[in-house]
């Protein structure tokens, strides 16, 4: 734990900070541990420089702008601590500026940073399985699919819905759903409609933590272990 957090600093950042000239290394510091905490979830630099802003009380001249957030997003990616994983409409074959979702390259990194507090098994799940995508030399995007739902006032609106994963691959392309357990119908049903909005036949996955023995359910998508996903390189 403590050499982990020791590669931090006396080598990602310094490096960083000496390589890019970083002005601001307690801000950069700062947008490295909002990330970890937010594996997998969508921001963008706007957000992260309201939240940096809020949190340390700043404004006026040392303020952090959201340029600055972008810049240093920038460096830690190309330091390979983090990725982006932008989002993708699977149907209009467009890509959303923002917001979009970033994975630590190392989890164990991503952990001793925020002192293995925030253990969330959902979202290190999701990191994992972005991580070993990439390995296999798959393209991921977070897919964005529509449908149509009645919202309370029984009124039919469009609803975008989200895949976790759209690997690509050779040609070949596969959805993928990061789901540690799925506990009841509704969640069954929440994480299953997005890949039967999709209007193509390409394979679909549900990972999961909760089951051992993979099964097809009636749509054609495999439910499958996250252990047996990860040493089964054909699956994806």
């Amino acid at each position: 734990m403590d050499y982990l957090k020791s590669l931090f600093s006396e080598v990602y950042l310094k490096d960083i900070v000496e390589r890019k000239k970083i002005k601001r290394e307690d801000v950069l510091s700062a947008v490295l541990d909002l990330i970890c905490s937010s594996v997998g979830s969508l921001t963008n630099p706007n957000n992260i420089a309201n939240a940096l802003n809020s949190k340390r009380r700043l404004s006026g001249e040392n303020a952090v702008a959201p340029n600055t957030v972008t810049s240093y997003l920038s460096h830690l990616a190309d330091a390979y601590l983090f990725e982006e994983c932008r989002r993708f409409d699977v149907k209009g074959k467009d890509y959303f500026d923002y917001p979009n979702k970033y994975y630590c390259d190392d989890v164990g990194l991503r952990n001793a940073r925020i002192g293995f507090r925030q253990q969330e098994m959902t979202h290190i799940m999701e990191n994992i399985l972005y991580n070993d995508l990439r390995i296999r030399g798959c393209s991921v995007d977070v897919g964005i699919v529509y449908g149509t739902e009645k919202n309370k006032s029984g009124q039919t609106v469009r609803t975008a819905r989200e895949i976790d994963f759209v690997a690509a691959k050779g040609g070949k392309k596969t959805y993928i759903q990061s789901a540690y357990a799925l506990e009841t119908d509704e969640k069954s049903a929440a994480e299953n409609k997005p890949l039967s909005l999709t209007g193509d036949s390409f394979p679909k996955i549900i990972v999961r933590h909760d089951i051992r023995k993979r099964w097809y359910d009636d749509s054609g998508v495999l439910n499958i272990g996250v252990i047996d996903f990860l040493l089964d390189e054909t699956v994806v």
